[in-house]
């Protein structure tokens, strides 16, 4: 049985970086302030698509990302891992966008695309922590959906077999086909760039990046069906322009900040079972512990 898989991706700040800059005046991410990384998520999500794909030979992975035309740098990344092909959604008044208008431009997209068996992507982007487009989603397209995937155990008869990790312990659904799914972080890792692909596909661009470079450049991806990633706008995906960048979004961010914890104090004890218990004591008290 082959599939037709979609996995979501996102290229995020590495919020391990923020800084004073990290926010524009807006209330957008300053991202050319920040490194950008494929959402660790994402990437679990990715090698169960991998998976899904070793078991039934003939099975193609999309990659679909929003963001800027260098996010395309996500689409390559997945196909030196095993995806097929990827979408970069890109265009300025898709920008600003908040989980509600992010989540509506990816089903636009989902909808373009048309033809699909599996949706994939992961729980929540480190750069909102919302775990709500992935469901958001879900909901636009009208599919069943299973949230909080550790592994895919079983895809056949037209249903999908899920062990999802919870807050207290583990439970198998099953969800009929087409649904979409969404993978915790400790599910397994992705696999590793595949030599083989990167040599292959290292020069594959979308059109924004292909337009940056010299003319042979050009005339060798022309050449070169495989390495032209395909790049879509709002119009493209048929967008209501009220739904989508910041028009389509009612959150607005106030602040971000780093917080770093410090300990504002020290204290030494000696050997003495009395003092011990006393700290404790008073651990409890201010509700430290306990």
């Amino acid at each position: 049985m082959s599939l037709n898989i979609i996995v979501l991706a996102k290229q995020v700040p590495d919020t391990r970086n923020v800084g004073k800059d990290a926010m524009k005046a807006d209330g957008t991410i300053n991202r050319a302030a920040l490194p950008a990384i494929f959402n660790p998520e994402d990437l679990n999500a990715l090698e169960q698509a991998l998976r899904l794909k070793d078991a039934n030979p003939g099975s193609t992975i999309t990659v679909l990302t929003m963001g800027l035309p260098k996010a395309a740098e996500v689409i390559r990344e997945a196909i030196y891992r095993g995806a097929d092909n990827g979408i970069v959604l890109t265009d300025r008044p898709l920008g600003g966008a908040d989980t509600l208008a992010t989540s509506y431009s990816l089903a636009q997209a989902i909808r373009k695309i048309g033809n699909y068996d599996i949706i994939l992507g992961g729980r929540q982007a480190i750069d909102g922590d919302t775990a709500q487009v992935g469901p958001q989603i879900a909901e636009k397209l009208g599919l069943p959906q299973v949230t909080y995937a550790e592994e895919i155990l079983d895809l056949a008869d037209g249903k999908v077999t899920v062990r999802r990790r919870l807050e207290h312990g583990v439970e198998t659904v099953k969800a009929p086909l087409p649904c979409v799914v969404t993978v915790n972080g400790s599910a397994a890792e992705c696999r590793p760039r595949n030599a083989r692909r990167l040599m292959k596909y290292k020069y594959a661009v979308s059109p924004s990046e292909k337009a940056a470079l010299d003319a042979a450049r050009q005339a060798f991806v022309d050449e070169r069906p495989y390495l032209q990633l395909s790049e879509w706008g709002a119009a493209f995906i048929e967008a209501d322009p009220e739904q989508i960048g910041f028009p389509g979004s009612p959150t607005k961010v106030k602040t971000v900040e780093n917080v770093v914890f410090t300990a504002k104090d020290a204290r030494r004890l000696d050997n003495d079972d009395a003092q011990i218990e006393e700290l404790i004591k008073e651990l409890i008290t201010n509700h430290t512990i306990g």
